[in-house]
Protein backbone atom coordinates (compact mmCIF):
# COMPACT_ATOMS: atom_id res chain seq x y z
CA UNK A 1 0.00 0.00 0.00
CA UNK A 2 2.68 2.42 1.12
CA UNK A 3 4.70 1.62 -2.37
CA UNK A 4 1.77 2.13 -4.16
CA UNK A 5 0.94 5.19 -2.55
CA UNK A 6 4.35 6.84 -3.20
CA UNK A 7 4.26 5.62 -7.27
CA UNK A 8 0.68 7.70 -7.06
CA UNK A 9 1.80 10.52 -5.27
CA UNK A 10 4.78 10.60 -7.93
CA UNK A 11 2.12 10.83 -10.74
CA UNK A 12 0.17 13.19 -9.41
CA UNK A 13 -2.84 11.07 -8.89
CA UNK A 14 -6.00 12.06 -6.82
CA UNK A 15 -5.03 9.80 -3.79
CA UNK A 16 -2.27 12.78 -3.11
CA UNK A 17 -4.55 15.12 -2.51
CA UNK A 18 -6.73 13.03 -0.60
CA UNK A 19 -3.84 11.65 1.53
CA UNK A 20 -1.52 14.99 1.73
CA UNK A 21 -3.30 17.71 3.59
CA UNK A 22 -0.87 20.61 3.37
CA UNK A 23 1.13 19.35 0.64
CA UNK A 24 2.13 16.48 3.60
CA UNK A 25 1.80 13.37 1.73
CA UNK A 26 2.92 10.13 1.95
CA UNK A 27 5.21 8.53 4.46
CA UNK A 28 7.44 7.18 2.31
CA UNK A 29 10.21 5.28 4.48
CA UNK A 30 11.73 3.76 1.58
CA UNK A 31 12.73 6.24 -0.96
CA UNK A 32 13.66 4.25 -3.42
CA UNK A 33 9.63 3.31 -3.84
CA UNK A 34 9.18 6.68 -5.67
CA UNK A 35 9.95 7.88 -9.04
CA UNK A 36 9.98 11.69 -7.92
CA UNK A 37 8.19 14.56 -6.56
CA UNK A 38 5.12 15.75 -8.87
CA UNK A 39 5.10 19.24 -10.32
CA UNK A 40 4.79 21.67 -7.26
CA UNK A 41 5.63 19.49 -5.00
CA UNK A 42 8.66 19.06 -2.72
CA UNK A 43 10.41 15.66 -0.86
CA UNK A 44 11.16 16.48 2.50
CA UNK A 45 13.47 14.63 4.08
CA UNK A 46 12.90 15.13 7.82
CA UNK A 47 15.36 12.24 9.03
CA UNK A 48 15.29 8.77 10.06
CA UNK A 49 14.46 7.41 6.74
CA UNK A 50 11.29 8.99 6.28
CA UNK A 51 9.74 11.04 3.59
CA UNK A 52 7.51 13.80 3.45
CA UNK A 53 5.71 15.46 -0.03
CA UNK A 54 5.38 18.85 0.54
CA UNK A 55 3.46 21.32 -1.85
CA UNK A 56 5.12 23.98 -2.53
CA UNK A 57 2.50 26.91 -2.43
CA UNK A 58 1.32 25.58 0.31
CA UNK A 59 4.44 25.60 2.26
CA UNK A 60 5.02 29.39 0.81
CA UNK A 61 1.99 30.69 2.10
CA UNK A 62 2.62 29.15 5.58
CA UNK A 63 5.83 31.14 5.44
CA UNK A 64 3.95 34.42 4.35
CA UNK A 65 1.64 34.12 7.36
CA UNK A 66 4.08 33.23 9.84
CA UNK A 67 6.08 36.30 8.59
CA UNK A 68 2.75 38.53 8.43
CA UNK A 69 1.75 37.48 12.35
CA UNK A 70 5.75 38.19 13.33
CA UNK A 71 6.01 41.37 11.41
CA UNK A 72 2.76 42.92 13.27
CA UNK A 73 3.36 41.22 16.93
CA UNK A 74 7.30 43.41 16.69
CA UNK A 75 4.99 46.09 15.77
CA UNK A 76 2.80 45.95 18.47
CA UNK A 77 5.65 45.30 20.97
CA UNK A 78 6.83 48.85 20.00
CA UNK A 79 4.56 50.76 19.10
CA UNK A 80 1.06 52.29 21.50
CA UNK A 81 0.53 55.22 24.63
CA UNK A 82 4.04 53.88 25.30
CA UNK A 83 6.52 54.04 22.37
CA UNK A 84 10.00 52.48 21.95
CA UNK A 85 12.72 51.98 19.78
CA UNK A 86 13.93 48.98 17.96
CA UNK A 87 16.85 49.26 20.02
CA UNK A 88 15.44 49.78 23.67
CA UNK A 89 13.07 46.52 22.91
CA UNK A 90 16.18 44.24 21.86
CA UNK A 91 18.01 45.52 25.09
CA UNK A 92 14.88 44.78 27.05
CA UNK A 93 14.75 41.31 25.44
CA UNK A 94 18.39 40.64 26.43
CA UNK A 95 17.78 41.09 29.51
CA UNK A 96 18.80 45.01 29.67
CA UNK A 97 17.03 48.45 29.33
CA UNK A 98 15.19 49.82 32.55
CA UNK A 99 12.89 49.06 34.28
CA UNK A 100 9.29 50.79 33.01
CA UNK A 101 10.63 49.14 29.50
CA UNK A 102 11.31 45.89 30.79
CA UNK A 103 7.33 45.90 32.54
CA UNK A 104 5.96 47.23 28.82
CA UNK A 105 7.69 44.55 27.37
CA UNK A 106 7.62 41.22 29.11
CA UNK A 107 4.79 42.42 31.31
CA UNK A 108 2.17 43.60 29.01
CA UNK A 109 3.12 43.63 25.43
CA UNK A 110 4.66 40.27 25.01
CA UNK A 111 2.83 37.44 26.76
CA UNK A 112 -0.26 39.24 24.81
CA UNK A 113 1.13 38.70 21.34
CA UNK A 114 2.41 35.16 22.38
CA UNK A 115 -0.97 34.48 23.89
CA UNK A 116 -2.63 35.35 20.59
CA UNK A 117 0.10 34.10 18.13
CA UNK A 118 -0.83 30.36 20.36
CA UNK A 119 -4.53 30.45 20.53
CA UNK A 120 -5.18 31.74 17.09
CA UNK A 121 -3.06 28.40 15.98
CA UNK A 122 -4.86 25.97 18.20
CA UNK A 123 -7.96 27.46 17.00
CA UNK A 124 -7.43 27.00 13.61
CA UNK A 125 -6.21 23.47 14.02
CA UNK A 126 -9.62 22.55 15.67
CA UNK A 127 -11.99 24.42 13.29
CA UNK A 128 -9.83 22.87 10.28
CA UNK A 129 -10.35 19.19 12.12
CA UNK A 130 -14.49 19.93 13.06
CA UNK A 131 -14.80 20.94 9.06
CA UNK A 132 -13.27 17.63 8.05
CA UNK A 133 -14.86 15.58 10.30
CA UNK A 134 -18.31 17.62 9.38
CA UNK A 135 -17.32 17.77 5.97
CA UNK A 136 -19.35 21.74 5.54
CA UNK A 137 -17.42 25.08 6.55
CA UNK A 138 -19.49 26.00 9.36
CA UNK A 139 -18.62 22.67 11.31
CA UNK A 140 -16.36 24.58 13.32
CA UNK A 141 -16.14 24.25 17.20
CA UNK A 142 -17.89 27.64 18.07
CA UNK A 143 -20.60 27.26 15.40
CA UNK A 144 -21.74 23.69 16.79
CA UNK A 145 -21.81 24.63 20.49
CA UNK A 146 -18.59 23.07 21.83
CA UNK A 147 -17.08 26.41 22.23
CA UNK A 148 -20.22 27.23 24.15
CA UNK A 149 -20.30 23.94 25.93
CA UNK A 150 -17.30 24.65 27.10
CA UNK A 151 -17.83 28.16 28.42
CA UNK A 152 -20.50 26.99 30.26
CA UNK A 153 -18.15 24.53 32.12
CA UNK A 154 -15.55 27.53 33.00
CA UNK A 155 -18.56 29.97 33.45
CA UNK A 156 -19.79 27.21 36.23
CA UNK A 157 -15.90 27.27 37.91
CA UNK A 158 -15.82 30.75 38.14
CA UNK A 159 -18.61 31.36 39.66
CA UNK A 160 -19.30 27.98 41.65
CA UNK A 161 -16.25 27.24 42.99
CA UNK A 162 -14.22 29.35 45.45
CA UNK A 163 -10.85 29.44 44.30
CA UNK A 164 -11.11 29.31 40.64
CA UNK A 165 -7.51 29.37 38.56
CA UNK A 166 -6.15 28.51 35.37
CA UNK A 167 -6.06 24.78 36.23
CA UNK A 168 -9.61 24.69 37.13
CA UNK A 169 -11.29 27.10 34.63
CA UNK A 170 -9.14 24.58 31.90
CA UNK A 171 -10.72 21.60 33.68
CA UNK A 172 -14.26 22.96 33.52
CA UNK A 173 -13.98 23.68 29.93
CA UNK A 174 -12.67 20.75 28.66
CA UNK A 175 -15.46 18.63 31.02
CA UNK A 176 -17.91 21.42 29.27
CA UNK A 177 -16.58 21.19 25.68
CA UNK A 178 -16.66 17.32 26.10
CA UNK A 179 -20.28 16.44 27.71
CA UNK A 180 -21.49 19.27 24.68
CA UNK A 181 -19.38 17.11 21.46
CA UNK A 182 -20.83 13.91 23.22
CA UNK A 183 -24.80 15.04 23.26
CA UNK A 184 -24.05 16.84 19.63
CA UNK A 185 -22.27 13.65 18.04
CA UNK A 186 -25.30 11.32 19.77
CA UNK A 187 -28.04 13.28 18.60
CA UNK A 188 -26.03 13.63 15.07
CA UNK A 189 -25.84 10.15 14.78
CA UNK A 190 -29.47 9.45 15.35
CA UNK A 191 -30.28 11.45 12.48
CA UNK A 192 -27.53 9.25 10.25
CA UNK A 193 -24.52 11.70 11.23
CA UNK A 194 -23.79 13.75 8.21
CA UNK A 195 -22.23 16.54 8.16
CA UNK A 196 -25.28 18.63 8.50
CA UNK A 197 -26.52 16.93 11.22
CA UNK A 198 -23.98 17.64 13.07
CA UNK A 199 -23.89 21.27 12.36
CA UNK A 200 -27.75 21.70 12.92
CA UNK A 201 -27.75 19.60 16.65
CA UNK A 202 -24.54 21.79 17.24
CA UNK A 203 -26.41 25.10 16.76
CA UNK A 204 -29.48 23.61 18.40
CA UNK A 205 -27.30 22.80 21.77
CA UNK A 206 -25.52 25.72 21.68
CA UNK A 207 -28.36 28.00 21.66
CA UNK A 208 -29.71 26.29 24.82
CA UNK A 209 -26.21 26.53 26.39
CA UNK A 210 -25.97 30.29 25.75
CA UNK A 211 -29.30 30.44 27.77
CA UNK A 212 -27.98 28.52 30.59
CA UNK A 213 -24.76 30.76 30.63
CA UNK A 214 -26.83 33.96 30.88
CA UNK A 215 -28.90 32.26 33.62
CA UNK A 216 -25.42 31.68 35.28
CA UNK A 217 -24.56 35.49 35.02
CA UNK A 218 -28.22 36.36 36.27
CA UNK A 219 -27.96 34.55 39.57
CA UNK A 220 -24.55 35.53 40.16
CA UNK A 221 -23.09 38.40 42.35
CA UNK A 222 -22.16 41.74 40.93
CA UNK A 223 -18.49 41.19 41.71
CA UNK A 224 -18.92 37.51 39.97
CA UNK A 225 -20.56 38.52 37.43
CA UNK A 226 -18.17 41.63 36.16
CA UNK A 227 -15.32 38.49 36.11
CA UNK A 228 -17.20 36.07 34.19
CA UNK A 229 -18.51 38.79 31.83
CA UNK A 230 -15.27 39.96 30.94
CA UNK A 231 -14.08 36.42 30.56
CA UNK A 232 -17.05 35.25 28.40
CA UNK A 233 -16.75 38.24 26.08
CA UNK A 234 -13.02 36.52 25.17
CA UNK A 235 -10.10 38.95 25.49
CA UNK A 236 -6.21 39.09 25.72
CA UNK A 237 -6.30 42.36 27.76
CA UNK A 238 -5.18 40.94 30.95
CA UNK A 239 -2.73 38.07 30.04
CA UNK A 240 0.02 37.31 31.98
CA UNK A 241 3.13 35.09 32.05
CA UNK A 242 0.93 33.22 34.82
CA UNK A 243 -1.67 31.45 32.28
CA UNK A 244 0.71 32.26 28.92
CA UNK A 245 3.19 29.41 30.27
CA UNK A 246 0.77 26.88 30.58
CA UNK A 247 -0.82 27.68 27.21
CA UNK A 248 2.54 27.37 25.68
CA UNK A 249 2.82 23.73 27.00
CA UNK A 250 -0.62 22.33 25.97
CA UNK A 251 0.64 23.44 22.16
CA UNK A 252 3.79 21.87 22.33
CA UNK A 253 2.21 18.80 23.20
CA UNK A 254 -0.93 19.22 21.52
CA UNK A 255 0.22 20.74 18.23
CA UNK A 256 1.94 18.02 16.40
CA UNK A 257 -0.74 15.78 17.15
CA UNK A 258 -1.96 17.12 14.09
CA UNK A 259 0.91 15.81 11.86
CA UNK A 260 -0.19 12.26 13.39
CA UNK A 261 -4.30 12.96 12.57
CA UNK A 262 -3.85 14.93 9.39
CA UNK A 263 -3.46 11.93 6.57
CA UNK A 264 -5.83 9.61 7.54
CA UNK A 265 -8.31 12.39 8.75
CA UNK A 266 -7.69 13.81 4.78
CA UNK A 267 -8.75 10.08 3.85
CA UNK A 268 -11.78 9.91 6.00
CA UNK A 269 -12.85 13.07 3.73
CA UNK A 270 -12.89 10.78 0.58
CA UNK A 271 -16.09 8.83 2.90
CA UNK A 272 -16.45 6.35 5.22
CA UNK A 273 -16.20 3.25 2.91
CA UNK A 274 -13.32 4.53 1.22
CA UNK A 275 -11.41 5.60 4.21
CA UNK A 276 -12.61 1.98 5.71
CA UNK A 277 -11.36 0.16 2.19
CA UNK A 278 -7.82 1.42 2.79
CA UNK A 279 -7.79 -0.20 6.30
CA UNK A 280 -8.95 3.29 8.64
CA UNK A 281 -11.10 2.27 11.66
CA UNK A 282 -12.86 5.09 10.94
CA UNK A 283 -15.57 5.15 14.48
CA UNK A 284 -11.58 5.43 16.49
CA UNK A 285 -10.57 7.80 13.64
CA UNK A 286 -13.43 10.01 14.08
CA UNK A 287 -13.59 9.94 17.90
CA UNK A 288 -9.95 10.87 17.80
CA UNK A 289 -10.73 14.00 15.75
CA UNK A 290 -13.35 14.93 18.24
CA UNK A 291 -11.35 14.66 21.38
CA UNK A 292 -8.30 16.07 19.85
CA UNK A 293 -10.31 19.55 18.30
CA UNK A 294 -12.36 19.63 21.69
CA UNK A 295 -8.89 19.71 23.79
CA UNK A 296 -7.30 22.58 21.62
CA UNK A 297 -11.11 24.58 21.91
CA UNK A 298 -11.59 24.26 25.78
CA UNK A 299 -7.73 25.12 26.34
CA UNK A 300 -7.77 28.48 24.24
CA UNK A 301 -11.35 29.16 26.00
CA UNK A 302 -9.83 28.33 29.54
CA UNK A 303 -6.91 31.29 28.99
CA UNK A 304 -8.50 33.77 26.89
CA UNK A 305 -12.32 33.06 27.23
CA UNK A 306 -14.59 31.97 23.86
CA UNK A 307 -13.19 33.77 20.67
CA UNK A 308 -14.82 33.01 17.79
CA UNK A 309 -14.66 33.56 13.57
CA UNK A 310 -11.37 32.27 14.17
CA UNK A 311 -11.98 28.38 14.21
CA UNK A 312 -14.77 29.25 11.13
CA UNK A 313 -12.86 31.17 9.13
CA UNK A 314 -8.91 30.49 9.30
CA UNK A 315 -9.09 26.96 7.54
CA UNK A 316 -11.88 28.08 4.66
CA UNK A 317 -9.22 31.61 3.98
CA UNK A 318 -6.19 28.82 4.03
CA UNK A 319 -7.61 26.54 2.09
CA UNK A 320 -7.73 29.24 -0.68
CA UNK A 321 -4.94 30.69 -0.47
CA UNK A 322 -2.99 27.51 -0.49
CA UNK A 323 -5.47 26.32 -3.07
CA UNK A 324 -5.40 22.41 -1.62
CA UNK A 325 -8.32 20.12 -2.51
CA UNK A 326 -8.19 19.35 1.51
CA UNK A 327 -7.07 20.06 4.93
CA UNK A 328 -4.20 22.51 5.37
CA UNK A 329 -3.70 22.11 8.94
CA UNK A 330 0.07 23.96 8.79
CA UNK A 331 -1.42 26.61 6.71
CA UNK A 332 -4.74 26.87 8.87
CA UNK A 333 -3.06 27.24 12.00
CA UNK A 334 -0.80 30.01 10.63
CA UNK A 335 -3.68 31.76 9.14
CA UNK A 336 -4.94 31.62 12.74
CA UNK A 337 -1.96 33.26 14.46
CA UNK A 338 -2.13 35.66 11.84
CA UNK A 339 -5.42 35.80 12.09
CA UNK A 340 -5.54 36.72 15.75
CA UNK A 341 -2.26 38.95 16.13
CA UNK A 342 -3.65 41.53 13.78
CA UNK A 343 -7.18 41.39 15.56
CA UNK A 344 -5.84 41.87 19.06
CA UNK A 345 -4.07 44.76 17.41
CA UNK A 346 -7.36 46.48 15.95
CA UNK A 347 -8.69 46.06 19.28
CA UNK A 348 -5.91 47.70 20.95
CA UNK A 349 -6.10 50.60 19.24
CA UNK A 350 -9.47 51.04 17.26
CA UNK A 351 -10.84 53.15 20.37
CA UNK A 352 -7.74 53.95 22.30
CA UNK A 353 -7.17 54.80 25.05
CA UNK A 354 -10.23 52.18 25.18
CA UNK A 355 -9.79 48.36 25.07
CA UNK A 356 -12.21 46.32 22.92
CA UNK A 357 -12.11 42.80 24.02
CA UNK A 358 -10.77 40.50 20.60
CA UNK A 359 -13.69 38.40 21.04
CA UNK A 360 -16.44 40.75 19.97
CA UNK A 361 -14.15 42.25 17.64
CA UNK A 362 -13.83 39.10 16.26
CA UNK A 363 -17.66 37.90 16.10
CA UNK A 364 -18.44 41.20 14.48
CA UNK A 365 -15.61 40.13 11.63
CA UNK A 366 -17.27 36.55 11.84
CA UNK A 367 -20.75 37.97 11.22
CA UNK A 368 -18.52 39.80 8.02
CA UNK A 369 -17.29 36.57 6.86
CA UNK A 370 -20.29 34.46 7.13
CA UNK A 371 -22.57 37.33 5.24
CA UNK A 372 -19.66 37.10 2.06
CA UNK A 373 -19.36 33.07 1.71
CA UNK A 374 -22.98 33.12 1.56
CA UNK A 375 -22.48 35.59 -1.58
CA UNK A 376 -19.90 33.29 -2.41
CA UNK A 377 -21.78 30.41 -2.64
CA UNK A 378 -24.83 32.30 -4.37
CA UNK A 379 -22.44 34.11 -6.99
CA UNK A 380 -20.75 30.46 -7.81
CA UNK A 381 -24.08 28.70 -8.28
Amino acid sequence: MRQNWCRSAARGTPEETAAAPDGVGSDCSNPRSAVGPPAGNLLLHPGGGRSLLARRRALAVAAALVAIAAAVGVYTLLTGAYELSVADALRVLAGEGDRVDRFIVLGQRLPRVVAAVLIGAMLAVSGALFQSLSRNPLGSPDIVGFTTGATTGGLLVILVSAASSTATIALGTTVGGFVTAAVVVVVAMRRGGAGENLVLAGVALSQTLSAVNDYLLSRATIQQAEVARAWQYGSLNAITWAQVRPLAVAAVVLLPFAIWLGRPAAVLEMGDDAAASLGLGVGRLRAAMVGYGVVLAAVCVSVAGPIGFLALAAPQLAQRLARTAGLTLGVSAAMGAALLVVADLLAQRLLAPFQIPVGLLAAACGGLYLMWMLGLRRTVR
